[in-house]
């Protein structure tokens, strides 16, 4: 990922939100939600231009198929797939238009066909695209029926598309359910911080106050320890379950770990904000 102004912009106001909440808030409730705030506007523009380029990528698989039914139409009518190409060049293909464009230039420039589809594929660096291109140039080049060729490789991105599309629909469910139980995660935890934590050591200072005389309700939460460090774990947590959940749901949802790290991030933001910010004003 190449580093742009705006990743630099966040970096910046990251690291001078960071820098004020350790030297004005660093005693204050409000510290910890302040400081992830800050970490959140350092990473939140990496994580849009992963999904920006993520959505590229889907487009590219779309268009690429209009782009071979095209190109099966042209050859299909007996125009070589040399001259096809160069035929196609002015349609709109949106992101893909400008990998189409230079494909029909090195055509035109006298470049064997096969080497520029092999450009071509290696400039869109996308796993279908790459493996189509693959079997139209090696086709190409066996001097096979290029027409057949091109109509199955049409019909199996086609069918590719169509498999990720109905997976993602019928896994959208299980994505809810997903998010839905990571917030009643959420709320046992801050119950379990705030509720039962503060019970416990109010029954331990009225043991220490001989208040429960020797009815046996020794429960201790720790020597020397506070209802409040007793409960830091919990954020620790919450954060390690929202990235493991995250991958998960990116996993099943779009086949790809990858694809999860958008989920982790608004996870572990969650988590993050709902739990010190509870503490901050709530608290």
């Amino acid at each position: 990922m190449r580093i742009q102004k705006i990743h630099i912009i966040g970096i910046i106001v990251a690291v001078l939100t960071i820098i004020v909440s350790l030297i004005f808030l660093r005693d204050e409730k409000i510290f910890y939600f302040v400081l992830g705030m800050g970490v959140i506007t350092g990473a939140l523009p990496f994580l849009v231009t992963m999904l920006i380029k993520s959505e590229k990528e889907k487009e590219k698989e779309e268009r690429f198929l209009e782009f071979s039914r095209n190109l099966v139409e042209s050859v299909k009518a007996g125009t070589p797939i040399s001259r096809s190409i160069l035929n196609i060049k002015g349609k709109n293909y949106g992101s893909l238009s400008p990998h189409v464009d230079k494909l029909s230039n090195q055509i035109a420039l006298g470049i064997p066909v096969k080497d520029a589809l092999e450009i071509f594929a290696r400039d869109i660096n996308n796993r279908t695209i790459t493996r189509a291109v693959t079997l139209i140039s090696e086709a190409e080049h066996a001097g096979g029926d290029i027409g057949n060729i091109l109509e199955n490789v049409a019909k199996s991105v086609s069918q590719t598309d169509k498999l990720k599309k109905e997976r993602k629909a019928a896994i959208y469910t299980l994505v809810v359910q997903g998010y839905i139980i990571f917030l009643i995660f959420i709320i046992i935890m801050l119950i379990m911080e705030f509720k039962i934590l503060p019970m416990l050591s109010t029954f331990e200072e009225m043991k220490d106050g001989g208040d429960l005389g020797s009815s046996g309700l020794g429960m201790e939460i720790g020597e020397g320890l506070s209802a409040e460090e007793l409960a830091r774990p919990f954020l620790y947590l919450l954060i390690v379950q929202g990235f493991f959940v995250g991958l998960t749901v990116g996993k099943l949802a779009e086949g790809s770990i990858k694809a999860g790290i958008k989920h982790s991030f608004i996870l572990i933001c969650m988590a993050w904000l709902i739990s010190t910010g509870t503490k901050a004003f709530v608290g």
